[in-house]
């Protein structure tokens, strides 16, 4: 007897385009958004986004609240936790890059009210996911949430924020290219459910990226463009799967592990589109499809050598060899790669 069941939550609205920041309250309206709004940014995008967030609210006669945090902790989120407390809080806006967007998304699933996610930056897919990010110590926890209600992407700001955001995001994409290899591999050595259909969204996403890599170019409304529908597919992908498998595998591992051994050295993306050359090296070999993620990710001007990312080729190796003790999901790593494995993947590749 067939007794599968499944329970998809995903955003009703993305509005992504030229000047839709101007209509955000609108969205909400769209989307029966009620009561007092709660605006969580950082102290760059509020003047960028939130401020005129807040004056749409504002003339509305909404009565918005702002808080404003600085780093992506379980402190932070707390914090905004006793701000939507002091209030009548309706829903939570996140305006900015991944710390205000991660910190609304768990404060919101904490209260149980809806979450509007506004990006400034096309750094990473957690715009649309499930899943927020937090830093403490020296491990990185990803914590489930519900996905934003509505996403309003301005790709007039997008473009305006540093390149090297938008590479990173570009990289993170790139990544699910070996997270999907990683997805099926678990799946016949480990028996781990797998979708089809956000596996092959998740994948022909990052082959999109790596198709038009060349054209993705600094400051240019259609490269925000086509850098935020990626985005938001991935995301979309993750909330089919009810997980980040579709885009989380053994480059993520190295990512996350490298955070422990070079902290503050490098922006998450670029960490895992170089986990990604590595990854692919280890799936496919020599003759496998390494160099395309590489000269994807050249061309986008991210990372692709130890050098680039600003770590030693030691820390580099390092972090290959015991990226598998980060979390209990099974990759191409297995329980662990030896050193001259990893050594021979890096040289071979040109990371080190």
């Amino acid at each position: 007897m067939f007794e599968k069941s499944t329970w998809i939550r995903l955003p009703r609205s993305v509005v992504l385009g030229h000047d839709v920041l101007s209509r955000t309250r609108e969205v909400v309206v769209e989307t029966h958004l009620t009561g007092q709004p709660l605006v969580v940014t950082s102290p760059t995008p509020r003047e960028v986004a939130a401020d005129p967030i807040v004056a749409q609210f504002e003339e509305a006669g909404d009565d918005p609240e702002v808080a404003v945090v600085e780093e992506a902790t379980f402190d932070a989120v707390e914090d905004v936790l006793d701000v939507a407390r002091g209030m009548d809080v309706g829903y939570l806006v996140g305006v900015g890059g991944g710390k205000p967007i991660d910190i609304a998304k768990m404060a919101s699933d904490h209260l149980d009210v809806g979450f509007v996610s506004v990006p400034t930056a096309a750094s990473h897919d957690g715009i649309v996911s499930g899943r927020g990010s937090v830093p403490e110590g020296d491990t990185r926890h990803s914590v489930a949430a519900a996905p934003p209600v509505a996403v309003v992407a301005d790709t007039g700001v997008i473009a305006d924020a540093p390149w090297d955001l938008t590479t990173a995001g570009c990289a993170d994409i790139i990544s699910n290219y070996t997270a999907v290899k990683d997805w099926r591999l678990a799946e016949r050595l480990q028996n781990v459910e797998y979708s089809e259909y956000a596996g092959a969204l998740s994948q022909m996403t990052a082959e999109m990226l790596v198709d038009n890599a060349g054209s993705i170019k600094p400051e240019l409304e259609e490269s925000a463009w086509v850098v935020m529908k990626a985005l938001v597919s991935s995301g979309v992908a993750m909330s089919i799967a009810g997980s980040s498998r579709p885009a989380s595998g053994s480059e993520h591992l190295f990512s996350h592990q490298l955070d422990r051994i070079a902290p503050g050295k490098a922006l998450h993306g670029h960490q895992v589109g170089v986990g990604s050359i590595l990854a692919e090296y280890l799936h496919s070999g020599e003759q496998g499809e390494w160099r395309s993620v590489r000269d994807a990710l050249r061309a986008l001007d991210a990372p692709t050598t130890a050098e680039e990312l600003g770590i030693t080729d030691e820390e580099l190796l390092e972090a290959m060899t015991s990226a598998h003790e980060i979390r209990d999901r099974y990759t191409i790593l297995g329980s662990g790669i030896s050193e001259d494995a990893a050594v021979e993947a890096a040289a071979k590749t040109g990371v080190i």
